[in-house]
């Protein structure tokens, strides 16, 4: 499951998003050891890689305004790196990456370089992230002042040769059939859709599809760094951006000079991607009810029950009431779970969710439709969901191996639907296309320390539920001399941009003077949403 979710589809992250105690797969926790061949393969891509960078500090990059139809206002600028396709033939093949970047507000004494950023997804664009500094954002304005806020679209994402594995319009029309299944039939036809998707894919960006690797972008960060003239990394990730940070400092342990993740994706082999997604299902559960709860005490303003159960209740109603008639048509419960999976996602959402779901309940269904339908107007934003789903599936579907036996995925998603019911059998039906997925499947790396890797910071809250905690966990065992910012009793995904005075000047120490606490630190969380 990954966050940026288009209205229309669910979006996982695995992300973000998404965006971790279940045991439904047997695996052993220490890998085997890397083939004669992988390891040849490896280094012949770690040469690649070099090659690439090598070239891309000679070249710069030319840096221009911005097309005008990008969205990002002056003085941001934009400019392209290529890369290599595939980085073991670094002299075949290139693709070039958009990346964008704002010169540091303070004095050229002030100055330490560019910070780079990952969104997450996989297929979130970092373009935006310069815009922290013309939209005045208070809680980067010192990070600011030392650093260029540098954003990039990663490999097949946006304008970085996007990839597409269906036509837009076909992929945001609604309603969706139900993502639980009543009967064998409706899990057949959702078997046949995920084979279906999963040749679009091959169809439409065939070429693309073995490259599309998260080691493959970690590659092409490192080649962004040697174009940016910046001898080492400073570098912000967010979700499956912590996973692309995990990966690179593995990788490039000696290229890094800061390095923050924020919401971690469990990097443990025998995590991805498959058995990330069934513990997404577990934490969106949790998320879900801490919602309900939050509803619930504030029944004053939203009148949808004074507990957990009275809301669920609602909820129940509300589906079987979209699932029997559409609501203006288009919004069945595929559409439903799209929408109001952001409220367990983002802390942001809880009050627009709770508003359009209690004018429902109150007789206007507008509000509800106009919140969680599609537009078929919005041919840009279609393109871009689309896009975003198909990096999403095809990142996923190519770092690692997935079952592929459909009994495997029907009896692990049937026996955590009995508990967790909220997005199980959705988030099944997205990553179904990489059970029957015609590209190469490759080994994820082995996620560790070595030679010369600076201490890492990692912030995570107890309660997310696109990555859930043991992830901040497992990566912090991996990565030595990092150090843990936990944000306890807490759950909105991504911490960093949040108010949480204990958190925001942590982040400030580091990326201005490196400074981390002597140990690991617990914050309390930030603000409650009031309705």
């Amino acid at each position: 499951m990954r966050e940026n979710k288009p209205k229309s589809r669910l979006l996982a992250l695995g992300s973000a998003g998404a965006l971790v105690t279940a045991t439904l797969i047997a695996g052993a926790v220490t890998a085997p050891a890397a083939s004669a061949d992988s390891r040849h393969g490896q280094d012949r891509e770690a040469r690649g890689a070099a090659t690439a960078a090598a070239r891309a500090a000679k070249a710069g990059i030319d840096w221009q305004d911005c097309p005008a139809d990008w969205g990002l206002e002056k003085p941001i600028q934009c400019g392209w790196v290529s890369v290599p396709l595939d980085y073991a033939k670094p002299n075949g093949k290139q693709i070039k990456l958009a990346v964008d970047r704002i010169g540091n507000t303070g004095t050229k004494e002030e100055r330490q370089g560019a910070l780079i950023y990952n969104p997450g997804g996989p297929g979130g664009s970092g373009l935006r992230f310069p815009r922290r500094v013309t939209t005045k954002s208070a809680l980067w304005a010192n990070t600011a002042k030392a650093y260029d806020f540098v954003g990039f679209d990663p490999r097949g994402v946006g304008h970085s040769t996007p990839i597409s594995c269906v036509d837009p319009q076909e992929f945001v029309k609604a309603p969706k059939a139900d993502p639980v299944p009543g009967s064998e039939a409706d899990k057949r036809a959702q078997r046949k859709l995920a084979r279906e998707y999963a040749e679009g894919c091959a169809e439409r960006s065939g070429a693309m599809l073995p490259h599309m690797t998260t080691p493959n972008t970690a590659r092409d960060l490192d080649v962004v760094r040697a174009a940016l003239g910046e001898k080492k990394l400073n570098y912000l990730g967010v979700s499956y951006g912590t996973y692309l940070g995990a990966v690179y400092g593995t990788l490039f342990p000696g290229h890094i000079r800061r390095m923050i993740v924020d919401s971690v994706v469990d990097p443990a082999r025998e995590n991805i991607w498959y058995q990330a997604n069934l513990n997404q299902d577990i934490a969106f559960e949790g998320r879900w009810k801490d919602w309900q709860d939050w509803v619930a005490a504030n029944d004053a303003a939203f009148h949808l029950g004074t507990t957990r159960g009275a809301v669920q209740a609602q909820w129940l109603k509300l589906r079987a009431a979209a699932a029997k008639s559409p609501l203006g048509g288009v919004v069945g419960p595929a559409e439903l779970i799209s929408f109001f999976q952001s409220a367990p996602y983002y802390d942001s959402s809880w009050v627009p969710v709770a508003t359009a779901f209690s004018k429902y309940v109150a007789g206007d269904t507008q509000a509800l439709v106009d919140a969680a339908a599609p537009d078929l107007s919005d041919t840009a934003g279609n393109i871009s969901a689309e896009n975003g789903n198909a990096v999403y599936t095809a990142v996923e579907c190519a770092d690692a191996k997935w079952p592929t036996s459909w009994h495997t995925w029907d009896r692990d998603n049937t026996r955590l639907h009995k508990d967790y019911p909220f997005m199980t059998w959705a988030n099944a039906w997205m990553n179904l296309p990489c059970a029957t997925w015609g590209a190469k499947q490759h080994t994820p790396v082995e996620v560790g320390t070595h030679r010369g890797l600076p201490p890492v910071l990692i912030v995570q809250s107890t309660n997310d539920a696109a990555t859930p905690y043991a992830g901040a966990v497992s990566l912090h065992e991996r990565f030595k001399g990092s150090r843990l910012i936990t944000e306890k009793g807490a759950g909105s995904h991504g911490v960093t941009g949040l108010v949480n005075p204990c958190v925001n000047q942590r982040v400030d120490a580091y990326l201005l003077s490196g400074k981390l606490d002597s140990s690991d630190v617990t914050c309390a969380p930030h603000a409650t949403p009031q309705p």
